[in-house]
């Protein structure tokens, strides 16, 4: 099957999701969350048996000009079941925490206007996975824009809530600015290079023979390196908008404490990786090329120090559940800027900073995604998102605050857990690249965090329960998910091999 059948059929699928639900009398939507939830399972599964041009070069669909702005290669692969993935565990999530999205949107008897909600995350879908496949930058900025602008939706859409209706503003005119940013930068890197075509910027930075007698090859045609530079720094804050980097970091704590909890764990993992993707994608020719590598690498070093810095030091004094998270994703972003920093290229024994950021992303879904669908119970069966809320859970639920004492320790980076090789491997690469500083940052940054995430676990199980809280019962669904997602962070803590392979 053609690669690009894939977005295809997800965003067919959310269109049939929002057309039943329109001509639907049912009272009750969940079962669109589970509907889209199984349709993008069957995708996910189709994604295994898609291929790209070079598979089948004699097919009639090969030779279409889409594929000029559409590749398929494996990291393509990689982050449009990451995408796929990602999403099919939101819409679980969103369909147990329907109860509060009632409240706030028509009244509590009424799921009458949460229909949308499972719907609009499957077109972020579409948009991520064409972000994954982008060639060209007109394509790419296309793609994400669809990411974000669905985002801004999803993070307004209790719009009985002051919290969320202000998040929403927040994002979107944070997002309004990086995107500024972003179009203006590509601007100036069209304007230096002539193409916006990834694969045609790195020839334009090979260097070649300006005359046949010339003893040295030099940049041809000559490459204005101040401009040139000056247009990735913009894309670069475009960009760290989407992954939650500074300067454009700002956003994260409002929005994450305002937007409904399932919007909060999308933004945390499937824009961050629709932003690193794309970064990737972009950096890529720059890094290959000895005109502008080491400038960026100083720019993206700089980059990683201070947002290691600001995202660990500032969750330290949280006592918000949903605000440390947004601070510590801050920090999980510094991490995976500190492996693109390294620029290493890799080879077949080890691996490339793309490939490293890409399994950190990979393991950072399952402990984050786990860590959301216990705090969503939190916000619905004690109406508290506060790290007091979660006081005693390890004498009221034990099996339970097991659990989330290994996500969080894998936040952390504990070894025998999937977060723990992610750091090593991010560490690897920056002591290899002679990353001094950013590495000593990194390392406090990793100390503070072992702090802020153990301050969650020590009021689990060494503070008292509240006066009169009752048990947290798990629905089957958000049961079902922990138990997979927490034996997943174990089982990936002591063989990663399975990501790994999907890399390659």
């Amino acid at each position: 099957m053609p690669a690009y059948y894939l977005e295809a059929l997800t965003v067919t699928l959310g269109i049939v999701l929002l057309m039943a639900e329109a001509f639907s009398p049912g009272k009750s939507k969940a079962w669109l969350g589970i509907a889209g939830a199984i349709g993008l399972a069957v995708i996910l599964v189709l994604t295994f048996t898609a291929v790209g041009p070079a598979a089948n070069p004699e097919a009639a669909w090969a030779k279409w000009p889409l594929w000029n702005f559409y590749q398929f290669d494996a990291s393509a692969k990689f982050y449009k079941i990451f995408s796929l993935l990602t999403t099919i565990l939101v819409l679980l999530l969103a369909v147990d925490y329907r109860k509060v999205l009632a409240r706030f949107t028509e009244h509590p008897g009424s799921e009458n206007g949460t229909g949308e909600y499972y719907c609009l995350p499957i077109f972020a879908c579409a948009g991520m996975m064409w972000v994954a496949s982008a060639k060209d930058l007109a394509g790419a900025f296309v793609a994400l824009e669809l990411v974000t602008i669905t985002f801004y939706i999803l993070v307004s859409f209790m719009r009985r809530n002051v919290g969320s209706l202000e998040a929403g503003v927040k994002y979107l005119i944070i997002g309004a600015l990086s995107t500024g940013f972003l179009i203006y930068g590509i601007a100036w890197v069209y304007g230096t290079l002539g193409t916006m075509n990834l694969a045609e910027m790195s020839e334009a930075l090979i260097p070649r023979l300006v005359t046949p007698i010339a003893s040295e090859p030099v940049p041809y045609p000559a490459v204005p390196q101040l401009p040139l530079l000056f247009g990735i720094s913009l894309v670069l804050i475009g960009l760290g908008f989407k992954i939650g980097a500074v300067p454009t970091h700002i956003w994260i704590p409002d929005v994450y404490q305002g937007a409904p909890t399932p919007t909060t764990a999308f933004l945390s993992v499937g824009s961050k990786a629709a932003g690193f993707i794309l970064l990737m994608r972009f950096l890529e020719p720059f890094l290959a090329s000895d005109l502008t590598r080491g400038s960026v690498i100083t720019l993206l070093a700089i980059l990683a120090g201070a947002t290691l810095l600001f995202g660990n030091l500032a969750a330290i004094s949280q006592s918000n559940f949903k605000r440390l998270l947004g601070y510590s994703s801050i920090a999980h972003a510094g991490f995976l800027l500190l492996a693109l920093a390294a620029g290493n290229p890799g080879s077949d024994k080890t691996l490339s900073s793309n490939e490293a950021a890409s399994f950190y992303l990979a393991t950072y879904l399952l402990m984050t995604l786990g860590v959301f669908f216990v705090l969503s119970q939190i916000r619905i069966q004690r109406d508290g998102e506060s790290i007091n809320d979660f006081n005693g859970l390890g004498k009221t639920n034990p099996t339970l605050a097991f659990a989330l004492t290994v996500l969080l320790a894998a936040l952390a980076g504990v070894p025998l857990t999937a977060g723990f090789y992610g750091k090593f491997f991010v560490f690897s690469l920056a002591v290899e690249a002679d990353l001094w500083i950013p590495v000593v940052i990194a390392f406090i940054g990793a100390a503070a965090g072992f702090y802020y995430y153990f301050k969650v676990i020590r009021a689990m199980w060494w503070s008292a329960p509240a006066e009169g809280a009752q048990p947290l019962v798990l629905p089957t669904i958000t049961k079902a998910a922990v138990g997979v997602l927490t034996a997943a962070v174990l089982l990936f803590g002591i063989w990663p091999q399975p990501i790994l392979a999907l890399l390659k």
